[in-house]
């Protein structure tokens, strides 16, 4: 009889690609999650007078504090031991990491070397999937030359050429929206969009699976926002053809009016969003991290028998966010009445935290030029005596925190990053 043969199962790998911020605080959730068995980091340089360098950029946060302390509390020591040096090694919290200090283009990143099957690039700087993997500036798709099989792009997505559409091996995905329609045998890059789609994703679902709220005529949201790597310590001179001349002014003392993809991006995870005339934008403000988005949505409601609007109140808005918060197992959503600031949310676990004391709704009858209305039936109009209608409608401000960098965001890639892991071929 032939002897049958066995092949064990290769313990989970994941590789990161940069250490920015999003990067280093993914190595920290991975880390404490210790689903994967080890993690391979791409630097792409080296770093200091030595490795020990390195090292102490993992461990400190100028944001979260220590990374031992944030595991385990005030009394932890260090949880970091270089085991070799010349080949990148070290244990941290007893995960084996490597860190990579030679390629910066995707495609020259030795990934299949180390068994890395997924990688997760936080370097912000690849995100047109439509460009070659053999591009010189390098590409999202270079990571494959390199034997990923899976990429998540911790940013959106976003083609130069506007004659290209989105390849079909791309997807956008958030978790706890629609990160059950990544497909193993098409999705290959997928976006885990920006923190802040990810908050108001998390704020506008709930909104849309509600009868009383499911039809909403406009919607606006602005998010005052912590400031990001991509802004300037100090006033400095913008690169050629850059357009938003206000990034370039310092952060440090200024409050900055700039833009948002936030609305086209819930388009890509919540299809429902398309029909609604969303706009959103960014005011950031000199804080490290910690944002807050002001969600207005104007709704169409009922009229009571006084013929007053009052279907939808303060009360309908926050039971709605409360009975989300309670249903949902991983708490993605948190709902709170207490009175916070921002410092009290930092590092957070939820995609968004409700402030549902400062939510607030305002009901009113807008008047409506029915000539105004295009496509009516010929002769409609004329059998109405009146020409202008009022429609009831209900104007609501909601009130989401989400911690853009470890909370909110990072924390919810980590988790798309397990879930596609546990899902791929």
């Amino acid at each position: 009889m032939a002897k049958v043969q066995v092949f064990e199962k290769r313990p989970p790998v994941l590789g990161i690609n940069s250490l920015g911020r999003i990067g280093k605080l993914t190595l920290w959730h991975h880390v404490g999650r210790k689903y994967f068995k080890e993690i391979v980091v791409n630097l792409g340089r080296e770093v200091g007078t030595g490795f020990d360098a390195i090292a102490q950029i993992i461990e400190k946060d100028a944001t979260y504090g220590l990374l031992h302390k944030f595991l385990y509390g005030v009394k932890s020591k260090s949880v970091i031991q270089i085991t070799d040096e010349k080949k990148g090694k070290m244990l941290i919290d007893g995960v084996p990491v490597t860190v990579l200090r030679e390629a910066r283009n995707p495609a020259d990143i030795p990934w299949r070397d180390y068994g890395a099957d997924i990688v997760v690039d936080c370097t912000g700087k690849f995100q047109d999937p439509t460009i070659s993997p053999n591009d010189k500036k390098g590409s999202i798709r270079g990571h494959f030359h390199g034997g990923a099989k899976v990429v998540i792009n911790s940013s959106p997505f976003k083609i130069k050429n506007k004659a290209l559409s989105m390849p079909d091996d791309a997807v956008t995905l958030i978790y706890g929206i629609n990160h059950a329609a990544f497909d193993q045998k098409k999705h290959q890059l997928i976006s885990a969009a920006s923190c802040t789609t990810t908050g108001l994703a998390h704020m506008i679902k709930p909104l849309l699976e509600h009868e009383k709220t499911n039809t909403i005529l406009t919607a606006s949201m602005s998010t005052i926002h912590a400031v990001t790597s991509s802004q300037s310590a100090l006033d400095s001179v913008p690169e050629a053809g850059e357009k938003d001349l206000r990034k370039n002014r310092s952060i440090l003392n200024n409050i900055i009016l700039t833009s948002t993809n936030a609305a086209e991006a819930l388009g890509q995870v919540i299809p429902e969003v398309k029909n609604i005339g969303f706009m959103a934008d960014s005011i950031r403000v000199p804080t490290n991290t910690l944002s807050l988005i002001v969600l207005n949505a104007t709704f169409q409601t009922r009229v009571n028998k006084d013929g007053v609007a009052a279907a939808i109140d303060t009360k309908t808005i926050n039971d709605i966010y409360r009975k989300a918060a309670q249903s949902n197992p991983e708490h993605l959503i948190i709902f709170t009445m207490e009175q916070n600031v921002s410092t009290d949310l930092i590092g957070v676990d939820a995609a968004v935290i409700i402030e549902g004391q400062f939510n607030h709704i305002r009901t009113a009858f807008i008047n409506v030029d029915l000539s105004h209305i295009p496509n009516l039936p010929n002769g409609l109009l004329q059998t109405f005596a009146e020409k202008t209608m009022k429609i009831p409608v209900v104007h609501a401000k909601i009130f989401g925190w989400y911690d853009n960098e470890f909370g909110s965001y990072t924390n919810r890639v980590g988790d798309l990053t397990v879930f596609i892991h546990k899902n791929m071929l």
